[in-house]
């Protein structure tokens, strides 16, 4: 393998798992504070990119404008979830909530059947995000270069966000204990809200990039990306934002690099996701960054 093509499979890689690990980052955020695996999470990546897609294509609306919406919407999506299918089960056992969720998961889909239709549309893919930059002799594509920084920025924003102001504060607090930050007046339902709108709105964002990167959205899309998050947040430690986004730039880097050194492994290579999870789970069930769950968010 020549540099050119390695740098070209590392962009690649680093792109995937950036994304893997910013829909992983809405999974461990509600699941610190909640206990909750929100099974619903990648369908919620996947209303985002549709969300861009009527926004930008059918109704011709400019690129920037098309992901404030989509991001907008989205994230009112993930609110009514919350509100609807999760806050009535707050004091319920866990298993209902469970329950819930993937009920929720299912719904979304089939709605999305229904009012989309289960034919894939293709996404239009902005020009100026398409044409290759040359770097030596590296070709890359600024597409490629932007999803990386996006969703680095905006974890980095996610982290300050709860290591330095109330709400984030509140969060912790409540990932610790919720009944005694209830009774120190933390409104813990809004709390709660807003970890959902977070998270749905990380995912918005990643639908979005998905949609970029493989031009194309059908109701079933997030299926799959949304199991390979989860998978990452597992493997960096359920319950810990950097560490969803470690394990979601690892679980990239196996996908990406084990085609381009074992090309004849390619069909296999979603089996490598699901191996990397069962090694974890054996030899380190709390994930790479994962020490005590209860500590974490």
């Amino acid at each position: 393998m020549t540099l050119n093509i390695f740098i070209q499979h590392f962009i690649s890689a680093l792109g995937l798992g950036s994304l893997y690990g910013l829909v992983a980052v809405g999974y461990t955020m509600v699941y610190g504070i909640l206990r909750l695996i929100n099974f619903a999470h990648g369908d919620i990546f996947m209303l985002g990119a549709y969300f861009v897609y009527f926004a930008t294509i059918v109704y011709k609306l400019p690129w920037l404008v098309g992901v404030v919406l989509a991001v907008a919407g989205t994230t009112v999506c993930g609110l009514l979830v919350d509100r609807v299918a999760y806050r009535p089960l707050r004091e319920a056992p866990r298993i209902s909530a469970l329950i819930s969720a993937i009920g929720v998961s299912f719904f979304i889909e089939n709605f999305a059947v229904v009012v989309f239709s289960g034919m894939p549309r293709p996404v239009v893919q902005p020009p100026l995000l398409m044409k290759p930059i040359p770097i030596g002799t590296v070709r890359l594509i600024p597409l490629g270069l932007m999803v990386p920084l996006i969703s680095f920025l905006l974890v980095g924003v996610l982290l300050w966000m709860l290591y330095r102001t109330k709400p984030g504060l509140a969060m912790r607090s409540i990932s610790h204990d919720i009944e005694t930050t209830r009774l120190m007046g933390v409104p813990v339902n809004k709390i709660i809200a807003l970890a959902f709108g977070l998270g749905s709105a990380l995912a918005a964002v990643a639908g979005i990039l998905w949609a970029l990167r493989y031009p194309r959205v059908e109701p079933f899309m997030g299926m799959f990306p949304g199991l390979k998050a989860f998978i990452a947040a597992v493997f960096g430690g359920i319950g810990s934002v950097p560490g969803a986004m470690l394990g979601g730039l690892v679980l990239g880097f196996v996908e990406i690099m084990s085609v381009a050194f074992f090309p004849n492994l390619s069909g296999y290579k979603d089996a490598f996701a699901f191996l990397l999870l069962i090694l974890i789970l054996l030899f380190r069930p709390t994930g790479l960054l994962g020490e005590r769950l209860e500590d974490k968010i």
